[in-house]
């Protein structure tokens, strides 16, 4: 679905007058006689917050202007709107132009850009009478079968963000890990955000789409998203998928394609389960790290039990599948450190104490958005009041700092002494946007809608209800 969303307030504004007129709902049509305008002159600008994250662009009505330069700055926070690209924070036009200059003319009605963003900055360089500024707002729009429906008030903000999370990144033709950067399907990044949209809606074409377009792009033995582990996830997205919501025609038509697969990752297990693959990734936090070929042993087995419950279920061999698990299980895992590996240990094959006590440890701290489910599920497993007091910190220190949609990555660390949002730092505050993040998402390129983060709606389905 697209909406025109109007603006909530008008942050801030300079060489502006009437600028109130921006944040009314007036028809989205250009006349020739409009009274309700905003008007700047040169070197004015404003900021506008639209409220909530959006996923596209923004339409504007110009009512008279001659040819007047503008540059548009797209913001997921306040202090990104009005970042210069490049610098000490990191503001990138990576993938999805958010920062750019147009001209605007007299009775015009145009929009712009395709990207993740709340707030919008305008600058111009000349005089200009502006009727509105709209966000074009992708997102999904269907009937859910589940919603949270307990009394805890916390939970039910944290499944409302989640929410809207998953349904920016399913608002278009495939589903997207996030809404600001590059606009490829991230199979690996997938497992979460289906089972956030399958929790909350059933079946659905556009994870079929996704599932079916990366297969398609990747003729073996390419790996999809050229990342091994990701071709794993494939595996185990097809399995849980059929398991929730049958799509047998669907998953049948995958099935060649997954037997060969199987082989391909057959011949990259030694017969001592040594593993042979051209490089290892469970994660950003985990990448490098002494745990993550422990995280990519885990993710391995259990794409192989999913894959001898696929051909299982349909009468294939599973001969070979059996073959690999049986050799990826000769090796212990030993996590040191990481409660993500520790999230997927359990799903492998289950949990020793150390793990438990690892995964408890700080509460929230360690904690990633991707492997949010994983971490809170094998919590719960031995101790549920835990994992939901675990989800309440991380989740809650997001929307503390004012988060719409649920983030690429989080640290609660973070959260000490740093602005929210929708806000400008004070003098003794940090830019809890720019100031953080690492590895591919430094400072504003931090995407602060990423799909992968909503996987906490399938635990709250499944625990706190």
């Amino acid at each position: 679905m697209i909406e025109n969303i109007f603006p909530v307030a008008v942050k801030k504004f300079e060489n502006g007058l009437k600028t109130e007129n921006l944040i009314k709902k007036q028809d989205l049509q250009i006349g020739l006689a409009e009274t309700k305008v905003a008007q700047f002159s040169e070197g004015g600008y404003v900021i506008l917050d639209f409220g909530k994250e959006m996923n596209g662009g923004v339409r504007i009505l110009t009512f008279q202007a001659t040819n007047v330069k503008t540059r548009i700055r797209f913001g997921e926070s306040l202090t990104e709107s009005c970042s210069n690209l490049g610098g000490e924070k990191n503001a990138t036009n990576d993938h999805a132009l958010r920062d750019f200059f147009v001209n605007l003319h007299d009775y015009s009605d145009m929009t712009f850009s395709n990207s993740g963003f709340r707030f919008v900055r305008l600058d111009f360089d000349g005089d200009i009478l502006i009727k509105s500024v709209v966000a074009v707002n992708h997102i999904l729009n269907k009937k859910t079968i589940y919603t949270y429906t307990g009394n805890d008030k916390q939970i039910k903000q944290i499944f409302d963000v989640a929410k809207r999370t998953v349904d920016l990144c399913a608002g278009q033709e495939f589903l997207w890990d996030g809404v600001k950067r590059d606009r490829l399907v991230w199979i690996g990044d997938m497992h979460p955000e289906m089972l956030a949209l399958v929790a909350m809606y059933g079946r659905l074409p556009v994870i079929e789409k996704s599932l079916d377009f990366i297969r398609k792009q990747t003729p073996l033995p390419r790996w999809m998203n050229n990342i091994p582990m990701y071709s794993m996830w494939w595996i185990i997205i097809l399995a849980d998928y059929y398991e929730l919501v049958g799509a047998k025609a669907f998953v049948k038509k995958q099935l060649n394609y997954l037997i060969k697969l199987v082989d391909q990752l057959h011949s990259s297990v030694s017969e001592d389960g040594t593993l042979n693959y051209p490089f290892y990734f469970v994660d950003w936090p985990t990448s490098h790290q002494p745990d993550e070929k422990h995280g990519v042993r885990a993710i391995n087995i259990f794409a192989m039990k999913k894959a001898i419950f696929l051909f299982d279920e349909f009468e294939c061999d599973s001969s070979k599948a059996q073959e690999t698990l049986n050799r990826l299980l000769k090796q212990e895992m030993k996590v040191q450190k990481s409660k993500q590996v520790a999230g997927l240990k359990y799903f492998a094959v289950g949990l020793d104490s150390s793990d438990k006590e690892l995964l408890v440890n700080g509460g929230a701290k360690g904690m990633s958005t991707f492997m949010s489910y994983y971490i809170l599920k094998a919590v719960a497993s031995y101790d549920k009041k835990a994992a939901i007091e675990m989800m309440k910190e991380y989740y809650g220190a997001m929307l503390d700092k004012g988060a719409t949609t649920f983030w690429e990555d989080f640290d609660v660390e973070w959260a000490k002494e740093t602005c929210r949002i929708d806000e400008f730092p004070k003098a003794t505050e940090k830019d809890i946007h720019g100031d953080f993040g690492a590895y591919c998402y430094k400072g504003f390129r931090h995407s602060l809608c990423h799909g992968w983060s909503a996987g906490v709606i399938k635990f709250i389905q499944e625990e706190c209800e």
